[in-house]
């Protein structure tokens, strides 16, 4: 008895409740089979989170997407899709990861250009829309959506559920240059420049 008033004092004097020690029961007697009890709760805590992977993996790495003409002077406007340059995008000649996963219902992707398309010093431009973007399988069952490409704001698309309020899905993307004007001479965009950046937005309830 002296026992537990100490203990009872102690746990006082410290602010822990005598409810947080572990739990443990004494059983005796002569039945078989002669058991005791003794509980434990558990808790897990998960945090809401959503993430979005466009080209390589990794906070700060943006992949330039580069459709370079000089070789291909002769068909400039003739509408032939073009390909991006060798080392544009993550798998091979403008062909990107792109993966969004979250944990807490529906997630819409979206993507926002500059309003005024990619555009060169001296003003020329060409708008977003010559950039097309084609979806293939990777590793999920379906592929992830992508927007599409467009000045300003985008209208946003749905990745699939996987499970109940789990998004875990994606694709390869392949970016191309429809080609389909003559355009004047010019670099067009860049590394955050000239409106060259676009900038895609996974959205989570």
């Amino acid at each position: 008895m002296r026992n537990i008033i100490l203990k009872s004092a102690v746990a006082l004097a410290l602010g822990v409740p005598l409810i947080a020690s572990a739990e443990s029961n004494f059983t005796t007697g002569a039945g078989t089979p002669i058991t005791a009890t003794a509980k434990v709760d558990f808790t897990i805590i998960i945090p809401k989170f959503v993430s979005l992977q466009v080209g390589v993996a990794g906070a700060g790495n943006i992949n330039l997407i580069t459709f370079d003409m000089t070789a291909a002077a002769a068909s400039i406007g003739n509408a032939v899709a073009q390909s991006a340059t060798v080392g544009s995008g993550d798998l091979g000649n403008g062909i990107v990861t792109a993966k969004v996963t979250g944990n807490n219902g529906q997630v819409t992707l979206s993507v926002a250009a500059a309003a005024g398309g990619l555009v060169t010093a001296a003003g020329d431009t060409i708008p977003f829309s010559e950039i097309t973007t084609t979806t293939a399988v990777l590793t999920s069952a379906t592929a992830l959506p992508a927007p599409v490409l467009t000045n300003g704001a985008s209208a946003g698309v749905l990745a699939a559920l996987t499970g109940t309020k789990i998004t875990n899905q994606d694709a390869k993307w392949t970016y191309k240059y429809a080609n389909s004007a003559v355009v004047a001479a010019g670099t067009y965009g860049g590394v955050n420049v000239q409106g060259g950046r676009v900038t895609y937005t996974a959205s989570m309830p």
